[in-house]
């Protein structure tokens, strides 16, 4: 006991630092973020201390710097939703935890090199998996697996917009596993289509708008990453006892339903449906995750030392580009 008392009272010393990418105002993330130094408070009653180690760069990260959900967001802010590291201090009831690799989510920002969580929701990450794919374990897999269970697919045509992105990668392939009649992707990128192939689905590229909106009534089930003008059309075509469901606006514009809607029209936040959840319930749905991503074929990645966060996150604007990482193992001297 006497080791985790003096753990836990080495989180006040007063020379601790972190670093955390921080936003006062909305804006392009290349122009609002600043990678600032932040004081360390003493560690509170039932949480973790985590040094992060690796973060990928997601499209959720960084849409909601943008002013994207203004409405329902304090400033300022801290980015990230994801990411893995390890316990590097807890107060003595959860000393045991020290040195594990956890996932640090459902607190604050993550891409802090240090994190403080709810030791109750802190997901340990088996010996066997990747740093890598600890990393992004999070919102895309756990998406793509509550959709898929909230709506099942079983013997129903899929149609999917944004496809090639990595939630869509994993909605199309558990589909498929799941029994899934057909998965069809609409895309935009040449560079996914061999991928989408791959995997099983279908691919139709943006362009062709009579090809989506045939495909758009024969569908059973939409999961649309998109909004604005495609969505909003794909869900004007289908039919009755079809669902769509919106779980991502990368357009950046709502989804119109028409006045004659037939099909049933759904959205989907994440952060809505595991505010409901408890701590049991919470561990158990990465439970049934990781043995998925055990064997899951998941996109490349590029890893970028934490002085180059700015190509990091340029990346991402790069159509067909490897997943970006961000290492905070690195050196923190800005370019």
């Amino acid at each position: 006991m006497q080791a985790a008392e003096t753990i836990a009272g080495s989180m006040r010393d007063p020379d601790l630092i972190r670093r955390a990418f921080v936003y006062d105002s909305f804006g392009s993330p290349l122009d609002v973020l600043s990678l600032v130094e932040r004081p360390v408070p003493e560690l509170a009653e039932g949480r973790l201390r985590v040094s992060m180690s690796l973060v990928p760069v997601n499209p959720s990260d960084l849409i909601p710097v943008s002013g994207a959900y203004r409405h329902r967001m304090t400033l300022p802010g801290v980015v990230g939703y994801e990411g893995v590291g390890r316990v590097v201090g807890a107060v003595p009831d959860h000393s045991g935890l020290l040195g594990q690799r956890v996932l640090p989510l459902r607190g604050e920002g993550t891409w802090q090199t240090l994190v403080d969580c709810d030791a109750r929701f802190a997901v340990p990450v088996p010996d066997d998996i990747p740093e890598d794919v600890a990393a992004r374990a999070y919102i895309n897999p756990l998406t793509a697996l509550i959709m898929l269970e909230k709506w099942p697919v079983h013997g129903r045509h899929v149609l999917l917009t944004g496809a090639g992105s990595s939630c869509a990668n994993y909605i199309g392939r558990w589909a498929l596993e799941m029994g899934a009649a057909s998965v069809t992707g609409v895309y935009r990128s040449e560079s996914r289509l061999d991928g989408l192939k791959a995997l099983g689905i279908e691919p139709v590229h943006l362009s062709d708008q009579a090809r989506i909106d045939a495909v758009s009534r024969a569908a059973d089930v939409t999961f649309d990453a998109l909004g604005g003008s495609v969505a909003s059309r794909i869900l004007a075509q289908m039919g009755v006892g079809a669902t769509f469901v919106g779980y991502g606006l990368l357009t950046g514009q709502p989804v119109f339903a028409p006045d004659d809607l037939r099909a049933q029209f759904k959205r989907f936040h994440l952060r809505d449906h595991l505010a409901a959840l408890s701590a049991d319930e919470w561990q158990a749905g990465f439970a049934e995750l990781w043995p998925r991503l055990r064997h899951a074929d998941l996109p490349d990645v590029q890893i970028y030392p934490l002085s180059e966060w700015r190509s990091a996150i340029a990346e991402t604007e790069r159509p067909g580009s490897p997943k970006p990482l961000i290492d905070f193992t690195t050196g923190v001297k800005e370019r």
